[in-house]
């Protein structure tokens, strides 16, 4: 016969809300280390002619990880070596162009001091991040970023929690401040991330918006039973108007329609001149979809004329399309 499982202990929720406020404290306490050690790690960041490595040992090497990870993604080429692995063979993976960004709590870490005597004879450069500016690593780093923390969350103050917190925050502050000095936009971030959730999220408009047939547009001197013929089969509660050249001359949206039927007068008998809101909102078929989602929301609207380099109507984007892409 199966046993039945033994009672559940007693969870003490404090134990939890003791480890957030600690690390909290220990993330909040990193602000006023923001000063020209930042700016200096930065700086040997940006002007690396080579790549980021970022090591540590255990815990550390896990953060690290996600530092070259962060990095990578936001266009500082950058990746992972392991400490140890490096001085059995790995080592010819660190040139003297790179900048070397080991992560050691203590500061005297064995595999990692081991590295770092070779990396300097090497003659590339380290920004180091840890909890003891004043030991081996800190002294032997050309900057030296202090992630020091009071204590541990751990209730026996063993595991590393609140010191990989830290290290974390600190270098996700790194990553991102050079991110802003190197002048990295949501368009290179596209570049790097064109599959999954990402990539849709930063599509192209061109890539979504309704072309040729499929976009509605009448001559400004169409009458509204016409236009209202247009918007109908179109389905995208809009259409463009032009003038006689061709050329965007305004919108008619179903909002326009509404107003005027509230208002005097027979609708019908006027012209889709007499209706259109001129100078429509329009965006280019090279912006981000997000870009897109901006102004719509923004300006309450569900579509924007898309139009080429020749102010020409290229295609119709609504919000729809951004739905039902699964952008959102």
């Amino acid at each position: 016969m199966r046993t039945a499982p033994p009672a559940p202990a007693a969870v003490d929720l404090a134990v939890a809300r003791r480890v957030l406020r600690i690390e909290a404290r220990a993330v909040l306490d990193l602000v006023d280390r923001v000063d020209e050690r930042l700016s200096a790690a930065v700086a040997h960041l940006a002007s690396c002619r080579g790549r980021v490595i970022v090591t540590g040992m255990g815990k550390s090497g896990i953060i690290a990880r996600k530092i070259a990870a962060t990095l990578s993604s936001t266009g500082t080429p950058a990746h992972f070596l392991h400490p140890a692995e490096a001085v059995h063979g790995d080592l010819g993976a660190v040139q003297p162009d790179d900048v070397v960004v080991p992560l050691s709590q203590s500061g005297e870490t064995p595999e990692v001091l081991r590295l770092v005597e070779r990396i300097r004879r090497l003659g590339a450069r380290i920004v180091a991040l840890t909890g003891s500016p004043a030991s081996t690593l800190g002294r032997a780093a050309d900057v030296t970023l202090d992630c020091s923390v009071d204590g541990e969350a751990c209730p026996l103050n063993l595991a590393p929690t609140a010191s990989t917190t830290a290290a974390l925050a600190f270098g996700d502050a790194l990553a991102m401040t050079l991110l802003v000095a190197r002048g990295f936009r949501e368009e290179d971030f596209a570049h790097l991330h064109p599959g999954g959730q990402l990539g849709k999220r930063l599509m192209r408009v061109e890539r979504l918006m309704h072309t040729g047939a499929a976009v509605p547009r009448v001559d400004a001197g169409s009458p509204m039973a016409d236009v209202v013929r247009t918007m109908t089969e179109a389905g995208l509660g809009m259409t463009c108007v032009t003038a006689g050249s061709g050329e965007l001359d305004g919108i008619i949206t179903d909002g326009d329609l509404r107003r005027r039927l509230a208002g005097p007068g027979n609708v019908l008998e006027l012209t889709a001149a007499d209706v259109m809101t001129r100078s429509p909102l329009t965006i280019a078929g090279s912006a981000l979809a997000v870009e897109a989602l901006r102004t719509m929301e923004a300006r309450r609207v569900t579509s924007l004329i898309v139009l080429d380099d020749r102010r020409r109507i290229a295609g119709v984007v609504h919000l729809h399309d951004l739905w039902r892409t699964d952008l959102f």
